[in-house]
């Protein structure tokens, strides 16, 4: 079983939920795409919706309140301060094990001293809510699930400029999959020559050219500019994806942005993840990894952390990111870390 962080998911927040409709409207904007056999918890603090994390469905055998991934869970919402929970079982077609499921997360939650607020059972299309006595609100066969599109959370989400979820997992992994131009002999050359040779006697020079592309790159996204000159983009995007192989350039561009322009970055790296050629995919998925963390987009930041760890193996900075991602760090602690690397990097690369 895959549980939260990067061996599950960890999300945003969201504004005030009021019924259990708003809550699964809510779940996929939190979630970032429409969950299917999956175990959805959300925590509540001063009655505030905190984080929500996802794990898969868990196995038949599995509905002690003892079960390990439960307590990871729940360290989670013990480490935010929560003091309420939401859960919700997306049960598969052929279970009927959601109530017990959810039974066995309430006790596991109780030792806690946390409260479960709502308790939601979605399986074939309808929900129901363990927590409502009414037969005629909430009928043993459930009531069909609202229409997302429609409800006052997704009309919010969209006024906020955030985008209507994607249908299910693959086709979340489908948005920062390969481009056809990440395949192209004449691109793989283009960014192979821009690579940084460690050894090279010029290699401050090669880091300063690298980090002041990594610059030119984004003045094209924050001027609106990308496009107007394809193969100019071209040249551009292959120098930055060069030299990323660089560590020195890489952690430049860790820290190159803020809180105004962290969704232009966000494009930014999730435009080069899709046009990054074989063995050059890593660093910048890290980089789209750490940007998609800091805006709560964890869905995302999970599938580029794969894309890299797939590209490389091993490769150090996925694996750190995996293990402060996993840890729980809030994403305001997180950007605070890499803002106060990123004076001694631009040093190290201008200042030598």
């Amino acid at each position: 079983m895959r549980i939260c962080g990067w061996v599950g998911e960890i999300f945003g927040v969201m504004t005030t939920l009021t019924s259990p409709h708003d809550l699964l409207a809510a779940i996929p904007f939190l979630i970032g795409y429409h969950p299917t056999d999956s175990l959805v918890l959300v925590s509540l603090k001063n009655e505030s919706v905190g984080m929500a994390m996802r794990i898969d469905y868990p196995p038949a055998i599995q509905k002690d309140s003892n079960y390990e991934p439960y307590d990871r869970l729940i360290a989670y919402l013990v480490n935010e301060g929560a003091d309420g929970a939401l859960v919700i079982a997306y049960a598969p077609h052929d279970r009927s094990d959601g109530p017990e499921i959810l039974d066995s997360i309430a006790t596991a939650l109780n030792r806690v001293e946390i409260q479960v607020r709502e308790a939601l059972v979605v399986c074939a299309g309808r929900w129901r809510s363990l927590l409502c006595g009414d037969i005629n609100c909430c009928p043993p066969k459930g009531r069909a699930l609202p229409d997302i599109q429609s409800s006052r959370v997704a009309v919010e989400q969209v006024a906020h400029g955030h985008p209507m979820p994607f249908i299910d997992r693959e086709d979340l992994a489908d948005s920062i999959a390969a481009l056809p131009l990440a395949s192209e002999k004449s691109f793989i050359e283009q960014v192979t020559n821009h690579s940084v040779d460690p050894d090279s006697a010029g290699i401050h020079s090669a880091q300063r050219e690298g980090a002041l592309s990594v610059i030119d790159l984004a003045s094209r996204f924050i001027a609106g500019t990308l496009g107007a000159d394809i193969a100019s983009d071209q040249r551009a995007s292959a120098r930055v994806l060069g030299a990323l192989t660089d560590i020195q350039v890489r952690d430049f561009a860790l820290g190159s942005h803020d809180e105004v322009t962290i969704e232009l970055y966000f494009s930014m790296w999730r435009y080069l993840i899709r046009i990054a050629p074989e063995g050059f995919i890593a660093p910048v998925a890290c980089l789209l990894g750490a940007v998609a963390y800091e805006k709560g987009a964890g869905a995302i930041a999970q599938q580029a952390l794969d894309r890299a760890l797939i590209d490389q193996p091993g490769y150090s900075l996925a694996t750190l990111l995996r293990r402060v991602f996993s840890a729980g760090w809030p994403p305001e602690s997180f950007s605070a870390m890499r803002k106060d690397l990123h004076p001694k990097v631009c040093a190290a690369i201008f200042e030598n």
